[in-house]
């Protein structure tokens, strides 16, 4: 009796142990395993002169009635009308739900209906349609406008995000032990999380999505063009504001490599090959996916000092050697803008505010007065611009696309595609994206942003403490 206590006895030490040891070297695996190739992504620099901005703008006029601005997805549409040969769009979210009626923009059938037109046109067209399994909720549900799309002969592919490193990694640590082998399909009966009108889902799916893992591009490849944006194809996100790239030449072979990485991850083809008609001009363009999107803003933050300015709009900054070079850049002399989504409000749901409500009282507490923030004025939309903006003497410098500052965007999680352009101030594209910043700064024509004092009052110690919870614990959902 003796023996078989102490046998009981071990086993109660040694089973929890094994679990605890099984699991954290899971953690550290999936964590730090090596990226799969091609990922992060440094492309050639071309030069050309054929590069412009875009831009979606929800916002109040003067006379406080509702406007729209909405530049980026009416290029997309004529863009698609203009393709003979392939058509490569990447799009994390591709779907018509939504969690609330808002009358909101038909963005995905108008999509869906001119590449099915242009393929009825056009036989011998390659389209591929690169996409996230958010849009299934993981296999739980199939989704009508990429149904039609496969029955129309395209390649759908739903990105295999299994081979990237976990970003919330203890909980991954768990799911891939004890929840994994389970699978997500089947019949679901939980209302989905992510629209009121999809489909319903398993507790599996929602298990898995807990890993909180993307495909989180946004780019659309033609054999004439191409567009690197902030924007999806997503009735619910029609209201938002955002910001696009479009370029020609031979930057397009460049973005065409990077989506090939993304398309080897489910082993799943071979893109179309465009080398494209090389151009001359004075602007310098450079495709950055991933982690290298990082190392080219902390480069660049890190040069500027007195007599720079650099403007910032995004819907989430959270990443800490961004916050941190920033801040330094504005003691160095710098002047820095900064606007920010006060991430309140989601597809008319209630938000807690973070990152950017903690984020945005920690750089004004430190006391920097070359550091200014100023809050988009948003109601039903959300601020989705993801860009930064260098103004200097001689040369300009920017960079956007899908890339939220933030640790999962930047950090070799996520898969992101950003452009980089650089050039002298007095191009066409640098004087745009000048005027987009001052036009919102100053509210010219409209109420865009609003004083960082109008949004003050909503950081909480609950809501900060939660801030920084996540932050240790990586378990965030920006």
């Amino acid at each position: 009796m003796l023996a078989i206590n102490r046998v009981v006895k071990k086993k109660r030490v040694m089973v929890p142990l094994f679990l605890i040891l099984l699991v954290s070297s899971n953690i550290m695996v999936h964590a730090l395993k090596e990226l799969p190739p091609g990922l992060s992504y440094e492309g050639t620099v071309h030069t050309t002169d054929h590069v412009r901005f875009l831009s979606d703008l929800t916002y109040m006029d003067d006379n406080g009635k509702l406007k729209m601005e909405h530049e980026i997805f009416e290029r997309i549409n004529s863009a698609i009308t203009e393709a003979d040969k392939f058509i490569v769009l990447d799009m994390f979210l591709f779907n018509a739900y939504y969690k609330q009626d808002g009358d909101y923009p038909k963005i995905t059938d108008t999509i869906a209906n001119a590449l099915i037109t242009q393929k009825q046109k056009h036989k011998n067209l390659d389209v591929w349609i690169i996409t996230d399994e958010i849009n299934i909720t993981y296999g739980s549900h199939k989704t009508s406008h990429l149904e039609r799309f496969e029955k129309e002969g395209f390649n759908v592919v739903y990105t295999n995000l299994e081979p990237l490193r976990d970003s919330n990694p203890i909980y991954s640590g768990f799911w891939r032990i004890f929840f994994q082998w389970f699978g997500q399909s089947g019949k679901g009966w939980l209302p989905n999380p992510l629209a009121e009108n999809a489909p319903d889902v398993t507790v599996r799916a929602c298990l898995e999505l807990l890993n909180l893992k993307a495909n989180h591009r946004k780019v659309f490849i033609s054999d004439k063009t191409a567009i690197v944006s902030s924007a999806n194809p997503h009735d619910e996100s029609g209201f938002n504001s955002n910001i696009a790239f479009e370029m020609g030449g031979t930057v397009i072979g460049d973005l065409l490599t990077s989506e090939q990485a993304a398309l080897d991850l489910s082993e799943s083809g071979r893109l179309p090959a465009l080398k494209g008609v090389p151009k001359t001009g004075e602007l310098n363009v450079q495709v950055l996916t991933e982690g290298k999107i990082q190392k080219h803003i902390l480069r660049e933050i890190d040069k500027s000092a007195e007599g720079d300015t650099i403007w910032v709009g995004m819907f989430y900054l959270a990443d800490r050697d961004v916050i941190e070079a920033m801040d330094a850049a504005g003691q160095r002399g710098a002047t820095v803008n900064i606007i920010l989504d006060p991430n309140t409000n989601a597809f008319g749901t209630q938000k807690a505010g973070l990152p950017n409500i903690p984020v945005a009282a920690e750089l004004i507490e430190r006391g920097n007065d070359n550091l200014h923030i100023r809050w988009y004025n948003t109601g039903k939309e959300q601020y989705h611009s993801k860009l930064i903006y260098f103004q200097r003497d001689n040369e300009d410098v920017v960079i956007g696309g899908s890339a939220n500052f933030t640790r999962r965007n930047l950090d070799d999680y996520n898969l992101e595609t950003d452009v980089k352009i650089w050039g002298p101030s007095t191009a066409p594209v640098m004087q745009d994206v000048g005027q987009y910043f001052t036009r919102l700064w100053n509210n010219k024509g409209g109420k865009f942003t609003v004083h960082y004092k109008e949004n003050q009052n909503t950081l909480t110690p609950i809501k900060y403490i939660g801030y920084w919870l996540q932050n240790i614990f990586q378990f965030t959902t920006f």
